[in-house]
Formats: C-alpha cells, structure tokens, sequence
C-alpha cells in the first residue's frame, strides 16, 4: 500500500454514532434517515425535490428514463469520463455519441455537442439528452450547453458526481439542467460509503424515480410498515397494501448509509475547505513548474468543488535527474516507487474495447481528449493529507520534473 493514499475518506465518531444507532434502532434499509437526508440535501443545493438512490450510476439511469430516453434516441455525453455516464445510456436502448473537451480542458465543448448534434439529427436521429460532467469538481460552461440543449429540445442532465458542494451562476452545480445526479462513492467530499442522489425542480421527474427506484411500486416499505401508513378506518386502503405500476428497479439508498451521509453533509463546507487548502498548497508549490510550461496546474476557479487535483504532463515534459524527459506515465510509476498513490481520470471511452468497438466514428475525432489522456495525472486530494505528506508530493514532483534546474 502507497504510503501516501491517492485517496481516504474522512470519518470520526458523528458518522460512527449515526451508523450504530441505526444499527440499534431495528430499521436498516431506506425509511426515516433517508428521507430526513433527502431533505436536508434539497434545502443545501437549492432544489425542489432531492432523491437518494445507492449509487450515481442509478441516479442517471433513473434521470435519463424519467425523461424519456429510450431505443432510437441518442445522448450526447463526454468520452472523458467514467463509464458509468455512457452506460446508462444502453440500459435504455439508446446511442451514445462522444463528444470532445474543450482546448486545454477536461470538460464536454459546448461547440463540439452543437455539431454533434446536428448531425444526429441531420441522419434522421433524435437528441434526447446530453450529459455533461462537471469533471474534477469544475464547472462545464453551463450557459453554451444549456442554449445547445434547447435548440434541439434535449433534456439537460448535469453529472454532478465530482461536484458537491461546486456552484457555478449563482447556484449549485447540479441545478442548472433538468436534474443532476450526485456521487457519495468512498473518495467523494461527502460519503456514504456507495449511494448518490437526482436533484430535480420538475415533480414528473421526481415522481418517476420515487416509482422506478423501488420496483415500480407506488409507496415504500417505510409508509407501508410504519406508524406512517397505518389505517385510522377499514374503508381506508390498509398498510400492507400496494400496487406495481412499472418495471422498476431495485436502487433505493439505505437508512444504513443515509445516516453517515447527513453527518457528512454537516461536515460539507469544512470538508470542502479542508480540501481547497490542500490544492491551493499545490498551486502555490507547483506555481514555477507551470511557468516553466512544464505542467499545467487546474484553475483556482470560484465555486470548484475540489473532487480531484489534476496535473497536466505538457509535451516538453520534465527533465529527469538523469538527463532523460519525464513523460506522464513515467512519472506516475517514479512516484509509486516513492509511496505515492495517483489515478488518471479518466481513460477515455473511445479507447475502451466495448465503447471503441460499438462506436468506431469516435477513434481519432476527439483530438482534445486524446491530447488530454496522454497528459493527465490525480494527485492525492483529501481532508486529512497531512501539510508534510504533501510537501513530500510537492518534493517529489519537483525533482521529477525537473523544478531542481537552476538551484
């Protein structure tokens, strides 16, 4: 195990009294706490309704199906991304079309989704939805994707996994589309272990994933086995009593994980800011190689989440203590060797066989992207990574890269 871990969740004793005291109370699965989570994280990002669901890649399948994709249709997303935001798409029968990054970022081009799209329907198809992915905790350029969104009568649904607590415009990252679908996956600012939730201000939608994301039946355990759904006369419809109105799914968040997650959304703002300290220690430490040109360093943009840090390899490269350029992978495996956990996100999905394979019109028509994979490095990001483990990360991308030049 590295060292230094590319990532670890911050837990204390709030989060383990929360879980235990579900443990203790004889209702583990979805009911008060989750409910009480639903809406507390509602009221924290200004939305209408707040659904929690046990994992992001639900809380999108759920979204897109609300809106009405389905076999025929297409959805735009980025190739820059996890599989996840793709996926979901087949599950409903539709197509994914690729779109690029915008020059010098890692986030979906409002420009590259407009010809897309165009395209699309030039050939007869319809754009049902487009998926842009708030990557690292960064905004995307909501206002150019919202405009491309209503000119072909596409739904907007913002993947808002790496984006809590970001804003952008005045509001909440996640608010601005149709829904947003938040990630509490382990690495996340704020988690429950597995578990996300779909913010929406539209009640069609959020009726549909209450129906869809427990079997397609119309009231919950909660409201049928507790005090809450009990009758008061026998004309009534009784407790035990429901009905199946759809072929639903099975993605309901439990009371288990929604307790650790209303202790971590009190600790959001902290947990935020502890990782903004630690980025901004990076921007600063790393300030000379970017000037050098030879990395590039994320913005120091209001309203970033600060999900991940992502280092950028420039072709120039670093120079080795021994002489030789320092290339992207290289430099992660130079690290390793140190102790040091990184990640890449991501690999793009035009490189992945099923993605390559199913859509082969992406492979070489995405140059941003491409040029980005080749470039990109996560750097350990957390709330509880020490001032002296960093300066060690810090010092050793310094040497590797060659910042000891000229000392």
């Amino acid at each position: 195990m590295n060292a230094i871990p590319f990532a670890r969740p911050s837990i204390g004793p709030a989060e383990i009294d929360a879980v235990s005291r579900v443990l203790r109370s004889g209702w583990l699965t979805t009911g008060e706490q989750a409910l009480a989570f639903e809406r507390e994280f509602a009221a924290a990002v200004g939305s209408r309704h707040a659904l929690a669901v046990n994992s992001a890649t639900a809380g999108l399948h759920l979204a897109l199906e609300a809106v009405g994709v389905g076999p025929g249709d297409s959805v735009i997303v980025p190739s820059m991304t996890f599989t996840a935001t793709a996926e979901v798409v087949r599950y409903l029968g539709a197509e994914v079309v690729f779109a690029d990054v915008s020059p010098g970022t890692l986030l979906i081009d409002p420009t590259d989704v407009r010809t897309r799209a165009a395209a699309t329907v030039a050939g007869g198809g319809r754009v049902a939805a487009i998926v842009p992915v708030h990557l690292a905790g960064e905004t995307c350029d909501i206002p150019g994707l919202r405009a491309v969104a209503e000119e072909f009568g596409a739904a907007l649904i913002e993947d808002a996994a790496h984006a809590f607590p970001g804003s952008a415009h005045g509001a909440a990252l996640g608010t601005h589309g149709d829904a947003g679908v938040f990630s509490f996956y382990a690495n996340k600012t704020i988690t429950t272990g597995e578990g996300g939730m779909v913010v929406t201000d539209r009640d069609d939608i959020a009726d549909r994933i209450r129906t869809m994301r427990s079997h397609g039946i119309d009231r919950e355990a909660w409201h049928r086995y507790t005090a809450a759904g009990t009758t008061t006369s026998i004309t009534e419809t009784p407790h035990w009593y429901y009905e199946v109105v759809a072929p639903g799914y099975k993605y309901n968040l439990p009371d288990t994980a929604a307790a650790l997650g209303r202790v971590q959304l009190r600790r959001a703002t902290e947990l935020r800011e502890a990782r903004y300290r630690c980025a901004r220690r990076y921007l600063d430490g790393l300030s000379d190689l970017a000037a050098d040109g030879i990395v590039a360093l994320p913005g120091d943009l209001p309203g970033h989440a600060w999900h991940l840090f992502v280092l950028r390899v420039l072709p120039a490269g670093g120079r080795a203590p021994g002489g030789g350029a320092v290339d992207r992978d290289a430099l992660i495996a130079a690290l390793r060797g140190r102790g040091i956990g990184t990640s890449v996100h991501y690999i793009p999905l035009h490189h992945m066989p099923y993605w390559r394979d199913r859509y082969p019109e992406a492979v070489g028509r995405l140059p941003e992207t491409d040029r980005a994979f080749r470039e990109i490095v996560s750097l350990p990001l957390y709330p509880d990574l020490s001032e002296s483990d960093q300066a060690h990360v810090i010092a050793a991308l310094r040497e590797l890269l060659g910042a000891h030049r000229g000392e």
